[in-house]
């Protein structure tokens, strides 16, 4: 029996991916690498966005249409299963809580069958962990969250924070290491809210990765500024550790404080900014990443400014840019919303600004010798990443993966450097 595994979306899902795909290897699964030479299709979903919904929904009806064995993972199973059923009324469904059972699911999909593994629990998915080998390896840390974002759909489909044993999450990383792995990515809904359930934090975890023996590098994942400030002090002196790159997930999403209390974020614009004054302190050569939503319902031109004032006044050295997209279980769907036009104006405006942003921050680097860590090979060249995350581009194919390269910068572009 052959499965080929489609994810949509974050690296959390890229991690249930994996897991899900180490689950069917140890099961006598072959993973396909097409659509066409697998006997059943796995779609690993996201509901973040609606655009990725959509796509994930035609190409479930295609599949379905065309007579494929199928399952559907992921945080659509739960969110959005009235759409599944539509486009796929024969699929069978595997919910977040339940990768574990993806082999029952694609048994029963195989012999024409269906079965459901939609209920909640409190699943310690890294008890199934196995590395399924390569230079990258994606390891949760937890489920859900404990924050209740206006905007947000990912909580109803990974439900309350779950945070998995720390004993578990470190076999992982060393059972990754052994294997080869030499990026470790740690991921989660919110790696700022690790532990809060366990009694412990994200920064007593990064310390007890940092004494794992090998040579690796550790990028952890995006944290909430609201549950990093109770274990602030330590996070940064992990941080400083030579295994970590020094690189902070901070997502800000409005630089108004009116909108950002609307959301439910509980902090301010002027918190937001200390906080990253702090961390850029502590680790001068920390890059900086941040999320904003544009055209949050209740945005003016004001609060809009404001997210503009800050931006400049930030300066991060990456800003993802989504447009307010209501999602169906979320509060702010039910608000009235901004005429697209606007948000698409709004939307432009930023996104100018963040590229120059960035370009200047990267620019300033050309001249520079810089060591990466190269993790992937293209057509045309090797990439990797620097201490601070920032991706390094090599032309030509004289590197491996794996290997660490220092190179001297001679360009830079908003997104990337590139070595000589």
């Amino acid at each position: 029996m052959k499965a080929y595994i489609k994810t949509y979306g974050c690296t959390l899902n890229q991690a249930d991916g994996d897991l899900m795909a180490s689950i069917l290897e140890s099961n006598g699964v072959e993973i396909a690498d097409s659509i066409d030479d697998s006997d059943v299709v796995v779609l690993n979903t996201c509901t973040v966005k609606k655009p990725t919904e959509q796509r994930t929904l035609h190409v479930l009806k295609k599949l379905s249409d065309a007579g494929k064995r199928m399952v559907v993972a992921g945080c659509m199973v739960g969110s959005r299963d009235d759409a599944i059923a539509r486009c796929a009324p024969g699929a069978s469904l595997v919910n977040t809580s339940n990768v574990h059972h993806v082999y029952d699911a694609v048994s029963a999909a195989y012999s024409s069958g269906r079965a459901l593994f939609d209920g909640r629990g409190r699943t310690d998915k890294l008890a199934f962990f196995s590395q399924t080998g390569g230079v990258i390896a994606r390891i949760p840390i937890n489920d859900g969250c404990i924050s209740s974002c206006a905007f947000c759909e990912t909580k109803h489909a990974r439900g309350r924070l779950n945070s998995f044993s720390e004993e578990l999450i470190l076999k992982a990383v060393e059972r990754s290491v052994r294997g080869g792995a030499k990026e470790i990515q740690i991921t989660s809904q919110d790696a700022g809210a690790y532990g809060i359930d366990r009694n412990t934090d994200v920064a007593e975890l990064m310390e007890k990765i940092s004494k794992i023996d090998g040579d690796f590098k550790v990028r952890v994942g995006m944290l909430n500024p609201e549950h990093l400030d109770r274990c602030f002090d330590r996070f940064a002196d992990a941080m400083l550790d030579s295994k970590f790159y020094k690189f902070v997930h901070l997502p800000v999403q409005s630089g108004s404080n009116r909108v950002l209390s609307h959301m439910g974020r509980r902090y301010t614009a002027e918190e937001f900014i200390e906080r990253v004054r702090a961390i850029r302190q502590r680790i001068p050569e920390a890059s900086i990443e941040t999320d904003v939503i544009v055209g949050y319902p209740v945005e003016s031109l004001s609060d809009f400014d404001a997210t503009i004032d800050m931006i400049k006044e930030v300066k991060p050295d990456v800003t993802n840019i989504s447009k307010f997209c209501a999602r169906p279980h979320a509060r702010a769907a039910r608000l009235k919303a901004i005429n697209n036009k606007e948000v698409s104006r709004r939307s432009m405006v930023l996104s100018r600004l963040v590229r120059s942003v960035q370009n200047d921050i990267n620019r300033r680097m050309v001249g520079m010798s810089v060591k990466a860590l190269m993790t992937e090979i293209t057509g045309r060249s090797v990439n990797g990443r620097s201490q601070s995350y920032k991706q390094v581009v090599i032309p030509g194919r004289g590197a491996c993966v794996g290997d660490y390269v220092v190179t001297k910068i001679a360009a830079a572009s908003a997104n990337a450097i590139y070595g000589s």
